[in-house]
């Protein structure tokens, strides 16, 4: 009875999908501060080949910003991520930007969260590179990226994160 009742509890191991096709980096390669410096997480980025993020996780969206760049997930098990799609795209004010999905929508992996023009992107925004990072990154027991490489969206896992 008192075992059951100790028992030390099992960690959670959650594997996160590429939300876009394109070559995987390191989130420390990313010419932004915030991400590079993991200012709001620990995570990875992708260099995207097309414009359509989908969901790399199933899980509940709790964030669309208004500029449609960015999206917030949260998983059953308290897992935060944030797709960011390109960099200083907030001043893009939405231009290019489509969402498919709203808060508290679910979702699975490999549904269509957002498409954005890539080309528009590149022309009036720093880059196009896609950081994901996990929010509550200090919750989290441990969090491993892929090695670099090509990616497919919803096929390819991007990180392995073993929550507390």
């Amino acid at each position: 009875m008192l075992k059951k009742l100790f028992k030390k509890k099992n960690d959670t191991t959650v594997t996160l999908y590429s939300p876009v096709d394109g070559e995987v980096i390191s989130l420390t390669d990313v010419p932004d501060p915030v991400f590079s410096e993991k200012m709001m997480g620990d995570g990875i980025a992708v260099k995207p080949v097309n414009g359509t993020i989908v969901a790399p996780i199933e899980g509940k969206v709790v964030q669309v910003f208004p500029t449609k760049h960015a999206v917030g997930i949260q998983t059953n098990n308290g897992l935060e991520i944030l797709i960011h799609i390109g960099l200083e795209t907030v001043g893009m004010q939405g231009e290019g930007f489509e969402s498919f999905v709203e808060v508290e929508d679910v979702v699975k992996v490999g549904d269509k969260l957002i498409t954005f023009n890539k080309n528009l992107v590149n022309e009036m925004a720093a880059s196009d590179i896609v950081p994901i990072v996990i929010t509550n990154t200090t919750d989290m027991k441990s969090i491993q990226p892929v090695e670099k490489g090509e990616v497919r969206a919803g096929q390819d896992v991007i990180l392995t994160i073993v929550v507390k």
